[in-house]
């Protein structure tokens, strides 16, 4: 079966760097929210509850950092669910492919009749040498950068970079297996979950899970920024070119190396992106219905992005450890960014969420 390249990768092999609102129907509170978990039902091993609850999604109004797309604040209400309480490592992904002979997005022949069809028209085809299987991985020798918008001066298209050669041919995940799986495309990432009974969380869950017990905070341990680097892997320093390891890792950490939240969730800020189920739309917050809480929000029904119009991309939460106050600040509960579905790279990973109707 063969993919598309990411839009980002043509686009760096080329060195060519140059709205509707429809939503889906947000549905009103109108029964109890699933609080407590079923006392019939065991929790699944590597996971923990979380409890059904009421809560403030999007931007705090004491969040300097907050971007217009986490704008603005709503109350959400979720039914209880199970989650993760790590990303999925290697050697969990590993026992999965294992089982399925499944192969990865990013190991996949490239077609490039179809991979056109989702680029702008004209887009010349790069050389046959360049368009073999392979991932984004960031680029560590960055000395300097002309243009902070520019984002393709620190991301390098790898020809056989994937899930098990995180670094390009050559490299491997040996002595990696408690290290969070990258590389992983969204198709990917819904494969592992159908094999395990499980499926990604929406937005609003993904939420919901970090905030713990909490309500409106900004980080998944409170309000204090001060501790940032005690409790999260992010970038220390300056952006792309010097990270100054203050919170002890350079790049990726292995999982459960932070404090947990109050419920006991590791690693939802920082470290790596997550995937969740939710299609981006930069103005779906503006769109909706904010009168009463909002019930169990599934995300937006139309695609929008006019920075990438021609892919569909998919709500991503949490920052990763490339993440730095002057570039995204994106280790807050509220921040989303997107990608693209068929894309991978080395600071994307996912967990897993289930309901107790999956368990049954």
């Amino acid at each position: 079966m063969k993919y598309k390249l990411p839009i980002i990768a043509i686009l760096l092999i080329l060195i060519c760097f140059s709205c509707k609102n429809d939503q889906k129907t947000t549905k009103k509170v109108e029964t109890p929210v699933k609080q407590e978990k079923p006392s019939n039902i065991n929790t699944p091993k590597g996971m923990v509850w979380v409890a059904g609850k009421t809560f403030t999604q999007g931007a705090k109004a004491s969040d300097s950092y907050a971007m217009p797309r986490e704008k603005p604040a709503h109350e959400v209400t979720v039914d209880g669910f199970f989650m993760d309480i790590h990303e999925v490592t290697n050697e969990e992904f590993k026992k999965f492919v294992d089982a399925t002979g499944y192969v990865t997005v990013a190991e996949r022949p490239i077609d490039w009749e179809v991979m056109k069809k989702e680029l702008p028209k004209g887009t010349p085809k790069p050389h046959d040498s360049i368009l073999q299987p392979g991932s984004l991985i960031f680029n560590k020798s960055v000395n300097a950068v002309a243009n902070m918008n520019n984002y393709a001066q620190w991301w390098t298209w790898k020809v056989g970079a994937n899930w098990k050669q995180p670094e390009g041919k050559g490299s491997s995940i040996e002595g990696k297996e408690n290290h969070p799986v990258v590389h992983v495309a969204f198709e990917d990432a819904l494969a592992y979950c159908k094999w395990a009974n499980r499926r990604l969380p929406t937005e609003a869950e993904w939420e919901a899970a970090a905030q713990g017990t909490q309500k409106d905070a900004v980080f998944t341990w409170g309000n204090d920024t001060s501790v940032l680097n005690q409790k999260a892997n992010t970038w220390q320093g300056t952006f792309p070119t010097e990270n100054l390891s203050k919170d002890g890792f350079t790049y990726i950490a292995p999982v459960g190396s932070y404090d947990p939240n109050n419920i006991g969730i590791y690693d939802m800020l920082g470290n790596v992106w997550e995937w969740t189920s939710d299609v981006y739309n930069m103005n779906y917050y503006n769109s909706l219905d904010t009168s009463k809480p909002i019930l169990n929000p599934k995300g937006a029904d139309t695609y929008y992005n006019p920075q990438n119009p021609y892919q569909v991309e998919m709500v991503m939460k949490g920052g990763s450890y490339l993440c730095h106050d002057s570039y995204c600040a994106s280790f807050r509960i509220s921040a989303r960014m997107s990608t693209s579905k068929d894309s991978g790279s080395d600071h994307l990973g996912f967990r897993t969420v289930a309901t107790p109707e999956m368990l049954k």
